[in-house]
């Protein structure tokens, strides 16, 4: 089971001084900061998935990589771009077209051959044809309940096919250097299945099932069984966007072989109480807000709300009792106290994280953590605070969930 890790840029500065919240004044970005699988010690994937909307851009949307990025990558080539080469194990580099990016149009941006430009301009290994997500599921409950098909559900699964097969055919003519791939998209296991048949008649052994992000695991695994029903022994299937680990043993008996995913890394900064992973668990990060970066905070000081300096001395005792807490000079009950005083003044919505935060400090799990980050940054990985510790932590969990991954692999064989 490989896991592709879609790129957003996300990279952390080595050099970061946690202190001052300072970067060296001679920081190079590209030059300079750290992928994942520099920063730590092994690689936490399998390959990369780079879109051409980050690279370059889609309709009226700019691209994510500045100018001069992204004259590199299609100078250079993405394995010479993301350092991937010279490592011991070969990563493979998969492009899609970020079909989210466009997902309100009628019909996907791009032309065939603006497509393949950009995968044999940048190099890649594998390539998706364009698609058109179907944002819609009729489970047997809404079936009950008459609700039925939409016909622009219809619409999307026969343009995303039709543009498979020119695509496919492209593709071959032009002798490209990558691997073709088609999304499979749909409503209910039989038309997944539907779209699954014609991709494989098209000729593609490697198929990506689509748009069930949003759905629940049980429809996910209606939809895999339904589509192992009709996959030819030589077609793999690849996952876009999806995880659940804990279904991955299922997964691979439907002829999943790949998956990406970025839900290991934004749940670092994104979820409400799972942001550091562990083999076995999971804990909330310590939550202190940069006074004078937070856009809430901010108003509410210049409302009056609250009184800066008041805001600022919490904030700064915060840090300080954490860091000595982390070196065995301060005690679990010192530490959350300081984060409750800090809680009271930032948190508009009256929550009271005390009960978590005591949990994080007594596990104290970054201590024990082999990762390359937790051992060298400390608690600064627990903090809840600004782009590069909330990046380190995403990184440290990519390391985990790999982790997760093989188990769950090694245990299936």
């Amino acid at each position: 089971m490989r896991f592709f890790f879609p790129d957003s840029q996300d990279q952390i500065g080595p050099f970061f001084n946690f202190e001052s919240e300072e970067h060296p004044v001679h920081r190079v970005r590209q030059r300079d900061d750290l992928y994942a699988h520099e920063a730590l010690r092994r690689t936490p994937y399998d390959g990369m998935l780079v879109s051409k909307a980050i690279v370059d851009g889609v309709m009226d949307r700019g691209s994510k990589f500045t100018e001069a990025q992204r004259e590199r990558i299609y100078r250079t080539g993405a394995h010479d771009f993301y350092r991937l080469k010279n490592r011991r194990r070969h990563l493979k580099i998969m492009g899609d077209c970020g079909a989210f990016a466009y997902v309100d149009e009628e019909e996907p941006p791009y032309s065939i051959d603006e497509v393949i430009g950009f995968y044999e301009g940048v190099g890649l290994d594998l390539g998706v044809s364009m698609d058109h997500i179907v944002f819609g599921y009729l489970s047997e409950a809404q079936k009950k309940k008459g609700q039925g098909v939409e016909a622009d559900w219809v619409r999307r699964q026969e343009l995303t096919v039709e543009i498979a097969a020119e695509f496919y055919k492209s593709v071959r003519k032009q002798g490209c250097g990558f691997t073709p791939l088609a999304v499979a998209h749909g409503w209910s296991p039989e038309s997944y299945q539907r779209a699954v048949k014609d991709l494989q008649k098209i000729g593609y052994q490697r198929i990506a099932l689509g748009g069930m992000v949003p759905l629940r695991s049980n429809d996910v695994l209606d939809v895999i069984s339904a589509t192992a029903d009709v996959r030819r022994s030589t077609t793999e299937f690849h996952l876009l966007g999806l995880t659940r680990t804990e279904h991955m043993s299922e997964f691979a008996d439907g002829g999943v072989t790949s998956f990406d995913s970025t839900s290991p890394f934004r749940q670092s900064f994104m979820d409400d109480k799972d942001n550091y992973y562990t083999l076995n668990s999971t804990f909330v990060a310590l939550r202190v807000p940069q006074s004078d970066g937070n856009p809430a905070l901010k108003r509410r000081i210049q409302a009056g709300e609250v009184d800066q300096q008041e805001t600022v001395h919490a904030e700064r005792l915060c840090l300080k009792t954490l860091r000595a807490f982390d070196a065995g000079k301060a005690s679990v009950d010192r530490a959350v106290a300081a984060l409750r005083s800090y809680e009271i003044i930032y948190d508009t919505k009256g929550r009271d994280r005390s009960t978590a935060y005591r949990r994080t400090l007594e596990a104290a799990p970054w201590k024990s953590c082999r990762c390359g980050i937790c051992q060298d940054v400390g608690i600064e990985v627990m903090i809840f605070r600004g782009a590069e510790r909330n990046k380190r932590r995403g990184f440290h969990n990519l390391a985990v969930f790999k982790r997760r991954l093989n188990r769950t692999t090694t245990t299936r064989r």
